[in-house]
């Protein structure tokens, strides 16, 4: 399997954050999902591998390519959504397209307006008009009417109903049935990946914290839970973080097996995405502490 994209050694600093050697790669076929907490670095680490922020080291590759040097080439091949839209909101729909379209080699015009039809949007309706949802949906559109092979998104349902939500993971879903593509996908929101990812990224305070398979990362970790008496300081050590009150408490563990032969009686659960996420946050701040 190919890698679309590899990042070594992404360096970014402003006043009061920084990205600090930021190593990383997207296999081609698979969902990858970039996850943090609001302020961990995700946009700025996808506003740095894009070249859209200045004073960046480090190398990154797309499609085997330096962009340093084929950058034309490798944006002509990928798409992207960002939040923000970067759209001039007094244009229509049509306008803005005519503004953007010429950019791309491998332009559609007939997938852009099958798109339009799909997401329900009328070209001739002014951006300014449209819902948070028909934006991301528009911008979506804009991204594959011109064949990318790769989709950047930086939370993309972020903001959303559940049902423009579920539309969104089910475009990507079709779009992923077509070899040769990926997408990478940054978000807070976890239960979308717990869906759709095939790979997990995680990113904390600058830092890249793991890359892993979804499955293998899920399997790795476990939730105990039981009787507040059975912690101490040595059983305490074998979780990243506990949830304590006086008579119980809730752990988070990646040696599930050890805690078992030290702890008789409790109860064991499958953790979610955000379960790890945030174990792993608390796990920092605990050792910043």
């Amino acid at each position: 399997m190919n890698n679309i994209l590899e990042v070594s050694g992404i360096n970014k600093n402003y006043d009061d954050f920084s990205l600090k050697d930021i190593s990383f790669y997207l296999p081609e076929g698979c969902i990858t999902g970039f996850v943090g907490i609001n302020g961990a670095g995700k946009t700025t680490t996808l506003r740095s591998i894009l070249g859209l922020t200045n004073n960046v080291s480090g190398k990154i590759n797309f499609f085997g390519m330096d962009i340093k040097g084929n950058e034309s080439e490798i944006k002509d091949r990928i798409g992207i959504v960002l939040d923000d839209g970067c759209f001039y909101d007094e244009l229509t729909i049509s306008e803005m397209k005519s503004v953007i379209a010429p950019a791309y080699k491998n332009w559609c015009e007939q997938d852009f307006i099958d798109y339009l039809e799909r997401f329900e949007l009328n070209p001739k309706q002014k951006i300014n008009t449209l819902s948070k949802g028909m934006r991301m949906k528009y911008a979506l559109a804009l991204a594959l009417s011109h064949k990318a092979e790769l989709l950047i998104m930086d939370e993309p349902t972020s903001g959303l109903d559940p049902l423009v939500r579920s539309q969104l993971l089910d475009i990507l879903k079709d779009y992923m049935n077509k070899d040769g593509k990926g997408v990478f996908f940054s978000t807070h929101i976890t239960s979308d990946l717990d869906k759709i990812a095939d790979m997990l990224i995680m990113i904390d305070s600058g830092q890249i914290v793991f890359q892993e398979e979804k499955d293998q990362l899920l399997d790795s970790y476990r939730i105990i839970k039981g009787s507040a008496e059975k912690l101490n300081s040595d059983t305490r050590k074998m979780f990243l973080c506990t949830e304590e009150s006086a008579f119980n408490f809730t752990g988070i563990t990646k040696q599930a097996s050890v805690v078992m032969e030290c702890m008789q009686d409790v109860l064991i659960e499958r953790p979610t995405i955000e379960d790890i996420m945030l174990a792993n946050v608390e796990r920092r701040k605990k050792n910043v502490i």
